[in-house]
């Protein structure tokens, strides 16, 4: 006997794994890191920015909201087995994010430049890429 199911819809026309595989969580991990910075675009100058800019013009909450965001990121690298140096220095990331961006206007424009969770992306890739190579993905 065959059902007929219907598709639910995906969010945003993603689909993730939810696997607990390495190639699973890169995904996911790449996935959060698209949307906190570079999910959208500023007309104009092309610029790309993500939630973690946009979020974090609401004072204090904002930060704190897009902190608790790029923990998950951590979360995910400690579910790799990354070594603690590595994921201390990810928190440490995160962290001067949060301390810097919680500063009223300079804030949001240190926003702009400073991109915590695609720096932990290069640190999980970095250890992905050594430790389990069939991960890799040609990026195009």
């Amino acid at each position: 006997m065959t059902q007929n199911r219907q598709q639910q819809p995906r969010p945003m026309g993603v689909e993730l794994p939810t696997g607990t595989d390495p190639q699973s969580i890169r995904r996911r991990i790449e996935t959060m890191e698209f949307l906190l910075e570079r999910s959208f675009r500023i007309p104009g100058i092309n610029y790309a920015v993500g939630l973690d800019a946009i979020v974090g013009l609401v004072p204090v909450v904002g930060d704190l909201i897009t902190a608790a965001m790029g923990g998950y990121i951590v979360w995910e690298a400690r579910n790799l087995g990354l070594p603690k140096w590595k994921l201390w220095r990810m928190a440490g990331n995160i962290a001067f994010d949060t301390a810097l961006g919680a500063v009223p206007l300079a804030g949001d424009a240190f926003d702009l430049a400073f991109r915590s969770n695609t720096r932990n992306l290069k640190i999980v890739r970095k250890h992905l890429d050594k430790h389990h190579p069939e991960t890799r993905t040609i990026e195009g």
